[in-house]
């Protein structure tokens, strides 16, 4: 049984991916010289390792077996890496990072240019998603390090508070939600789904989770427009076009004539967590960054 490291890297692209094509892709190679090396490979350990499909390829049990192992290799050779580049000119570390919406928007970039000018030798993957999905990855050894709220389930990671970062609600002073409030500072968030929201444009995870906050209370979040950043959906809302869900931090940053209210939910006091599977398995450079994350 030989597997080398194109070999390794090879399988978990197709996994990440699902599909051979994208994971031969992923690897740098040609289609037919990807497909004869997972070929080479169920041949030597004479069992299937994907089961391919019109809608893909995804691993068998098999398969997930070889994952597991092939990511802790992988890792491995990282951390060699790390350890040697104190020896070695030019050598580059890349550290997977993935986050919320918030922590992309309000608290990274500050974060990540301070560690970055001190660590000019690396980079970082940076990709946002879903928290729930963001603790699945880093489990999973997709992802080196993840930002996610606390309000998912994350028993299985090490966590290291990150920041606070509560949502309210964003109004014009003269729209009709503001008046029905009257000098109420705060409110629960069914209470505003009768009213026109202004969203957050694209497939963000911030928006999804304003959408599934809405559909556990059996109704629907209607955005009458979405905009690209949560800048530009206060200066709407101070306008009195919508109501605005949006972070503490981004709705202080406001115009003087929007109203802002604290939301009674529980998931909107929301606390960002810093996540990783081991701390003691992450190679040296992604160790420093989360040291930096944590204190920053």
């Amino acid at each position: 049984m030989r597997f080398d490291l194109t070999d390794l890297k090879l399988f978990i692209h197709i996994a990440d991916s699902g599909s051979i094509t994208a994971g031969a892709q992923l690897a740098h190679l040609a289609l037919p010289s990807a497909s004869a090396r997972v070929r080479g490979m169920e041949q030597a350990l004479d069992v299937p390792l994907l089961h391919r499909g019109r809608r893909g390829a995804e691993p068998t049990e098999a398969g997930r077996t070889l994952l597991q192992h092939a990511r802790a290799i992988t890792r491995q050779v990282d951390d060699m890496h790390a350890d040697l580049a104190q020896f070695a000119t030019g050598l580059k570390g890349q550290v997977r990072l993935l986050c919320n919406t918030s922590a992309m928007t309000e608290f990274l970039p500050d974060a990540l240019a301070a560690f970055l000018k001190t660590h000019p030798q690396l980079s970082i993957n940076l990709e946002e998603r879903l928290s729930r999905d963001i603790v699945q990855a880093v489990a999973d050894g997709v992802a080196d390090i993840g930002i996610i709220s606390d309000a998912v389930e994350h028993a299985a990671l090490q966590t290291f508070p990150f920041r606070d970062d509560p949502l309210v609600l964003a109004m014009a002073r003269s729209h009709p939600l503001a008046h029905t409030l009257g000098h109420k500072r705060h409110m629960a968030f069914a209470e505003a789904l009768d009213h026109d929201f202004i969203g957050l444009a694209g497939d963000s995870a911030f928006q999804q989770q304003a959408a599934e906050q809405a559909a556990r209370l059996g109704r629907r979040l209607h955005c009458k427009i979405r905009l690209r950043s949560f800048e530009a959906m206060a200066r709407m809302a101070a306008s009195g076009a919508g109501l605005a869900l949006l972070p503490a931090t981004a709705a202080r940053r406001s115009p003087g004539q929007l109203r802002i209210v604290k939301l009674s939910d529980a998931w909107a006091d929301r606390k960002l967590l810093v996540c990783v599977r081991d701390e003691a398995a992450l190679p040296g450079y992604a160790r420093a960054l989360l040291g930096a994350l944590v204190l920053a």
